[in-house]
């Protein structure tokens, strides 16, 4: 859509946002104005989002309930564009609510509209798995990726749901929700390195709640690492997927997270500046094992890196520590 385009769809889906009158008349106006220009619906919510949740007048509501459809032949990615507009606003859950009120979810992400009323725990309204999806992307950073993510980060409840006698279950929701995704992208498509980026964090947005205190030092450059660039946007996300009302819980929640946020940029901070590895553990490995200065033991000193890499050692220990590791390996073992 070009940029006069834009301004004139803005324009008339104001005007529609702020008719003063209701009635048979203004619904036909809405019809009409939707049936040419049915991108004018997202309009509609980006507006209910910008302006602290207000609805428009309920002619206006039907009328895009009545032309929805029509959306389906509009080009998806000008789709996904104007739906982004309103994800990224303050008021993001009353537009939601809103679309998912004139049936846009039921229309094109059928994936979302399967957790309206999708219980968590009984008896808890709260719980519900599309009140709880409006909250955390509410209360997401308003950075496209990660609303992207929080509107989509459970849609794996609902097939992995299963109860027990301990209660409601969804084991592996993560990686489901992930997979659904995938398909979810055929309808409304992504960049490439968008699409990357929503699926890790939909796929890894449990991840954070797994830190204790009592991870070691390796456990957390394990996690920093495999988290890669996504780390902050991940953070956020778990931050925003917080919701919980009882006493404590929530704050409780909030600092697990800076803890493991706080661990993460120390050990950054310190191995930039100590070697993982020390000093003089080449003279050691040639004087322990026979092995010359040379190419091998240049390799094996970058394989003792690449162990420390995933964290099956420790990196910053002494000397000894390495040779002793070294002597277990099937390099070493008979020598």
């Amino acid at each position: 859509m070009s940029l006069d385009a834009n301004i004139q769809a803005n324009t008339q889906a104001m005007e529609l946002f702020a008719a003063p009158q209701a009635g048979p008349k203004l619904e036909s106006k809405a019809e009409a104005a939707f049936r040419a220009a049915p991108l004018l619906i997202l309009e509609i919510a980006v507006i209910i989002a910008e302006n602290r949740g207000h609805w428009p007048l309920d002619e206006i509501t039907a009328a895009a309930r009545q032309q929805l459809n029509r959306l389906a032949d509009v080009d998806p990615t000008q789709v996904r564009d104007a739906f982004e507009a309103s994800l990224i606003c303050r008021d993001v859950d009353a537009g939601l609510q809103w679309l998912h009120e004139v049936g846009l979810f039921k229309l094109l992400l059928p994936e979302v509209e399967a957790t309206v009323s999708l219980k968590q725990e009984p008896g808890r309204h709260h719980k519900d798995v599309w009140e709880h999806t409006k909250l955390v992307v509410k209360q997401a950073v308003p950075r496209p990726a990660v609303r992207w993510a929080a509107l989509f980060h459970d849609i794996g409840k609902v097939p992995t749901r299963r109860f027990t006698n301990k209660g409601v279950h969804f084991h592996g929701h993560a990686e489901v929700g992930a997979r659904m995704f995938d398909k979810i992208v055929r309808r409304m498509p992504f960049d490439n390195e968008m699409r990357r980026k929503i699926r890790f964090l939909i796929k890894h947005h449990l991840r954070s709640a797994q830190y204790e205190t009592e991870w070691t030092d390796s456990a957390v450059r394990r996690f920093d690492r495999e988290m890669k660039e996504h780390l902050v946007d991940l953070l956020d996300l778990s931050r925003a997927d917080i919701t919980s009302k009882r006493p404590g819980r929530r704050q409780a929640l909030l600092r697990q997270i800076t803890e493991l946020r706080g661990r993460i940029d120390d050990l950054r901070e310190q191995d930039a500046i100590v070697p993982p590895l020390p000093k003089g553990l080449g003279t050691a490995i040639s004087e322990q094992f026979g092995v010359p200065p040379s190419r091998e033991l240049g390799d094996i000193k970058r394989e003792l890196e690449a162990v420390v890499e995933t964290g099956t050692i420790e990196a910053h220990r002494d000397i000894q520590y390495y040779i002793d590791y070294l002597a277990t390996t099937d390099r070493f073992r008979d020598r």
